[in-house]
């Protein structure tokens, strides 16, 4: 593992950790609107009159997200039941998202589109990218559709960004408009969301560091 490499791991470790501090800290703080996550993307989701989406419980901690597929909300538990400030936000980025899909967004189109080819790749991506690696001295040939495959998965990563940032766009503004919190709650929120967005750069400025090591095996091979 190179430098930069080892950089980019402390840096997804920090990031990770400041974001699991920010939801424990402002979840300790009672949404002024005593609505849980679960009341908070229902109005949303509402206010927007999208009635073909469901919001259900998912487990396990920080797991919430959006499924294009079965247009579902999935919340956490300490997102679904509970009425802090971290909750309201997370709850609301994800309706964000459910608001991008009704409105149809390119970016997140293209993205979902992606989605078929790129499960597929990244299945069959680490072998073909480990043989490469081993063969590089014979042939370049099963490197170079390594590095093609992971090319998609990079982009697949920086793809996400705009998608995440539109997503906390959207729920901070309609979180604001329709007084959801109060200014001080808004501060959490959008400083609860804007650590969540760094777990994604940092996931992908990671995977772009990868990819450019493996271009430079292939170029050094090539010399």
């Amino acid at each position: 593992m190179g430098p930069i490499s080892i950089i980019i791991v402390l840096f997804s470790l920090g990031a990770n950790l400041m974001l699991r501090d920010r939801f424990t800290r402002y979840a300790q703080n009672r949404l002024r609107a005593d609505l849980t996550g679960a009341e908070v993307a229902a109005r949303m989701l509402a206010k927007h009159s999208i009635e073909d989406v469901r919001i259900i419980h998912s487990p396990g901690y920080l797991t919430d997200h959006y499924n294009p597929v079965t247009k579902t909300i999935n919340l956490s538990r300490g997102v679904y039941e509970e009425k802090h400030t971290a909750a309201a936000a997370v709850a609301a980025h994800e309706c964000g998202h459910a608001v991008q899909h009704a409105q149809g967004y390119a970016l997140l189109q293209f993205r979902s589109a992606m989605v078929p080819a790129l499960s597929v790749a990244s299945r069959y991506m680490p072998w073909v990218i480990l043989i490469g690696i081993l063969l590089v001295d014979r042939t370049p040939i099963p490197l170079e559709i390594g590095i093609g495959l992971f090319s998609m998965t990079t982009l697949f990563t920086f793809l996400t960004l705009p998608i995440e940032f539109d997503a906390s766009r959207r729920a901070l503004a309609w979180l604001n408009r329709e007084t959801i919190v109060t200014s001080q709650e808004y501060t959490m929120a959008k400083d609860a969301l804007w650590w969540a967005a760094m777990t994604y750069v940092i996931a992908a400025l990671g995977s772009l560091a990868q990819l450019l090591r493996l271009i430079s095996t292939l170029n050094r091979r090539r010399q």
